[in-house]
């Protein structure tokens, strides 16, 4: 299965990414790939970017090594289901991801509040994606998510990094993963395949979740990056 978007992906500007811009999209060009998102972190996750450079980010151009890039933020979530950038912020921006991350303003402690504030993120109308759900860390009650994904037009992401090898704790659960999936698909809500790539040549990899979309029974029908053309039902770029 072959994706012409990746909607997570990391610069220098997130503080503990490697990688430029231009690199990014110039290895997102080397690997057939058609658009990337720049998700850089939010202003409260350690070593993330001040609001003033999603303030700047319209200088980028639309397009570098012909690959289409939309400027956009990786928020985190707060534990009130609110996000770390402000609203004059986000509107201009032209792709809202959010996901809960630690040492990020984050302190909810028990599924039941993970599944609220993820739930109140999703309800957010400029939210379009919500990064990592199916989280060891961060366990929801998965059902009532995909629901409430359903509810407000929000993708759900399978996040590659989260299975890498060289991770040392993995916060990616196949249990969680294949269950969102198949109620994704049971739903009719758009899922997304994405690197969460923090280094250029990781664009675009998504080879360590591919055993679990197949078991899961996906299709490119129910994911919504592997088509430019299905995608922008759900993004205007």
């Amino acid at each position: 299965m072959k994706i012409e978007a990746d909607l997570h992906t990391h610069t220098i500007a997130s503080g503990h990414a490697y990688s430029t811009v231009r690199e990014m999209a110039q290895a997102a060009a080397g690997r057939g790939l058609k658009l990337i998102a720049i998700t850089d972190h939010g202003p409260l996750l350690p070593g993330g970017p001040h609001e003033y450079y999603f303030g700047n980010i319209k200088v980028l151009p639309d397009y570098i090594a012909g690959v289409r890039v939309l400027k956009g933020v990786e928020a985190n979530i707060m534990s009130d289901g609110s996000l770390d950038l402000s609203t004059d912020y986000l509107d201009k921006l032209e792709f809202i991801a959010a996901g809960i991350h630690e040492d990020a303003g984050y302190y909810n402690q028990n599924r039941t509040a993970h599944t609220e504030a993820t739930i109140r993120a999703i309800m957010n109308p400029r939210v379009k994606m919500i990064t990592h759900p199916a989280n060891l860390y961060y366990p929801i009650e998965i059902e009532a998510v995909v629901r409430a994904a359903r509810e407000h037009d929000v993708i759900l992401e399978v996040n590659a990094s989260s299975f890498d090898s060289y991770r040392v704790n993995k916060r990616g659960s196949k249990e969680l993963t294949l269950k969102m999936c198949k109620l994704a698909r049971k739903y009719g809500v758009p899922v997304s395949l994405n690197s969460d790539a923090h280094y250029y040549e990781d664009v675009g990899n998504i080879k360590a979740i591919l055993p679990i979309v197949e078991e899961a029974g996906l299709k490119e029908s129910d994911i919504i990056n592997t088509s430019l053309e299905l995608l922008n039902k759900v993004i205007d770029f």
